[in-house]
């Protein structure tokens, strides 16, 4: 389970564009740190760190021809988060004086010894390299926030209103939610970090509305990302999502879902496309590789594992061709971080090689626990008022280097159906049985495509479907797909993660039909 650093350089300058927030580096972060760090150390603190956010959010929400909403967010405070004695404290505040950050830590140090009789577990952390004064800024060209929402509101209404002009379109919904996240972390063992994340998530859809059938949808499967408003208004070569071209064939293929029959149950070979197969990955891989829930620690919102650590390097998760990695520094990644809230910086490894479960998502704690000299960079917090917790990296299916296009795979079946675009899921609490449904379904017939189906979900157990994994696509079908909303912990935080994936053949997977046989 090898773990590796990529260059720690202030990347601001390396993109060429972006200084961190001037907002952000006009508050006093220095001071606030100071004051905090060294009054829990006055205090009898083994560690303490500092942590400052700023975290600034715009929505726009669309429906047909008019703006249904637009809000706009900033949230600023700070945390402290101390051991004492081997048992872990935390305070967090919003008034912006030394005075104030020294009472926060105070507050911290009395947490932690208020705790220390009812938690018997000492804490004990893996060490992590210092890192002094070290500036990380993610990779984007145009910073959404500079962007007028006028201008914004503006093309999202027209992308709707171009769906609304075509037959068969009754509705159209527009949408988009951009995060600029800073942060600024320090710790007693003299790691300073400031950092500054930019992410999107667009949204576009078309409905029609038909009277045997009733409604049906047709999503665009543009994921969300980190990249700037580049990625929603640019064309690709500047990373843009090709829009033009989707919202062209959106009607024509929300007309053929309509009308197309319903899918006979069964067992049929699955060519599925990267914009459905990155939520399987991140339901049945991404979860069930949390080392928090894998021992039974973390049940909150998606259970626990089935991947339990007496498996590790024995459990065969799937075929020899699956090569998962966790990272949390692929190039705009929704969890890609210079440094995480632990203070260790960004890393990719192995979770599964060669079809072997051989690696956990782990913050210090965890990797301690696990008898591992480093964590992989795996701590979170959503906001100032949250203490870290471990949150999934980006789990990705890496492709055959080798690997062909996805009609390569597709003309290798004789009788299939090719999956396109994500929609409704369902997991039980182990990460082990599952259904997924998706935005479009094709028969496959002699290897060429015949057509949409409707009413599908495929339905297997974790390591069967991954067992049945026959060929990846190569790396020019690899997408890097993800969500703004995955949900952990008790108070509930949220992250955004991405996944990549190639497209990929599994055989005899077993199809549901979604009405005859109730599937979600």
């Amino acid at each position: 389970m090898a773990a590796t650093d990529r260059p720690r350089s202030d990347t601001s300058a390396a993109r060429g564009a972006h200084p961190i927030e001037p907002a952000f580096l006009a508050l006093p972060l220095r001071q606030l740190a100071d004051a905090a760090l060294s009054t829990a150390r006055r205090h009898g603190a083994e560690h303490a760190d500092f942590r400052f956010e700023r975290i600034q959010s715009q929505s726009l929400s669309i429906r047909d021809h008019a703006v249904q909403s637009a809000n706009d967010g900033v949230t600023v405070g700070y945390a402290v988060r101390v051991i004492v004695d081997g048992t872990w404290g935390f305070a967090s505040g919003v008034t912006l004086t030394p005075e104030a950050a020294a009472v926060v830590a105070t507050r911290a140090v009395e947490v932690s010894r208020a705790l220390r009789g009812v938690v018997a577990e000492r804490v004990e952390r893996a060490e992590e390299p210092v890192s002094p004064d070290v500036t990380w800024v993610s990779d984007y060209l145009i910073d959404p926030f500079a962007v007028p929402s006028s201008e914004k509101i503006g093309l999202l209404i027209d992308r709707t209103e171009r769906l609304l002009a075509s037959d068969g379109v009754a509705h159209a919904t527009a949408g988009l939610l951009q995060v600029k996240e800073n942060k600024f972390y320090a710790d007693l063992a003299g790691t300073v970090t400031t950092q500054q994340r930019v992410r999107l998530h667009p949204t576009l859809e078309a409905v029609a509305v038909d009277p045997s059938t009733g409604f049906e949808s047709m999503a665009s499967t543009a994921p969300p990302v980190g990249r700037g408003w580049e990625y929603v208004s640019g064309s690709a070569a500047d990373g843009g999502w090709d829009y033009d071209s989707e919202i062209a064939l959106m009607p024509e293929y929300l007309a053929e879902k309509v009308k197309a029959p319903s899918v006979r149950a069964g067992r049929y070979d699955l060519v599925i496309d990267p914009s459905n197969l990155w939520l399987t990955i991140h339901e049945s891989i991404g979860h069930a590789t949390e080392y928090d829930r894998a021992i039974g620690y973390e049940a909150a919102y998606a259970g626990t594992s089935f991947a339990t650590p007496d498996k590790l390097g024995t459990l065969k998760y799937g075929s020899a061709i699956m090569n998962v990695t966790g990272d949390r520094d692929v190039p705009h990644g929704l969890a890609t971080i210079g440094y995480d809230d632990d203070g260790v910086a960004g890393q990719h490894w192995d979770l599964v090689r060669h079809g072997t479960l051989v690696g956990y998502q782990l913050d210090r704690v965890f990797a301690r626990r696990l008898g591992l000299d480093r964590s992989n960079g795996c701590a979170y917090a959503d906001s100032p008022q949250n203490t870290p917790i471990q949150r999934m990296a980006n789990v990705s299916l890496q492709p055959d280097p080798h690997g062909g296009s996805t009609e390569d795979l597709i003309s290798g079946v004789e009788d299939g159906i090719y999956v396109v675009g994500d929609k409704s899921w369902s997991i039980d609490m182990q990460r082990y049985n599952f259904q997924f449904t998706g935005q479009r379904f094709y028969r496959i017939r002699g290897g060429r495509l015949a057509g949409q189906v409707r009413d599908v979900a495929y339905q297997a157990t974790t390591t069967d479907f991954w067992g049945s994994m026959r060929a990846t696509g190569g790396p020019q079908t690899w997408l890097l797909a993800g969500a703004f909303n995955c949900g952990k912990g008790q108070p509930g935080q949220v992250a955004a993660v991405s996944h990549g994936a190639p497209s990929a053949l599994f055989e005899s997977v077993n199809i549901l039909n979604t009405v005859s046989e109730g599937a979600s």
